[in-house]
């Protein structure tokens, strides 16, 4: 495939998109980028021999440490659920349950090394090839840049 066939690299007719807009070039690698991130995590847990759940419970715990029925909600599980999917991190040592630091009643769960390891391990060479791409901006293009995609989270926002 030459790159003027290449979807949103030289061609010049703008493909209709619901609701009678034209669709540039860049809205049209913009929707490719939106559906090849929803395949992301699914293939990287594939690798990772995760459960799609067990990723995104990773993912979050890489935030900040939370509760079992706090886990739940954010993953769209139930308490049971979400007590099976950290039971199953544990087994392969990604995290752990202790007390509460102020609440001794209740469990906190935090990602280990070996977790943030998994994850990150699978992430880096996206990581890193984004960071080249972002080292090649020019000034002028990083706020060309920023200004579309804060744009674009703010229409994407406008649906969540």
């Amino acid at each position: 495939m030459s790159e003027s066939s290449t979807p949103g690299l030289g061609d010049h007719t703008a493909p209709q998109v619901p609701g009678g807009l034209r669709e540039s070039a860049t809205l049209s690698l913009l929707r490719e980028l939106t559906r090849l991130s929803e395949q992301v995590a699914p293939a990287v847990a594939r690798r990772a021999g995760l459960t799609h759940n067990e990723l995104r419970a990773l993912e979050n715990l890489m935030d900040r440490a939370m509760g079992p029925g706090e886990l739940g909600r954010v993953l769209g599980v139930s308490s049971a659920a979400a007590s099976g999917i950290i039971d199953r991190l544990e087994t392969r040592g990604h995290a752990q349950r202790a007390s509460h630091a102020s609440d001794g009643r209740r469990t906190s769960v935090t990602i280990s090394e070996s977790g943030r390891a998994e994850v990150v391990g699978h992430l880096m060479p996206m990581f890193r090839e984004l960071a080249e791409i972002d080292a090649q901006l020019s000034e002028s293009d990083r706020v060309a840049v920023d200004r579309f995609l804060a744009g674009a989270v703010r229409a994407l926002r406008t649906l969540v």
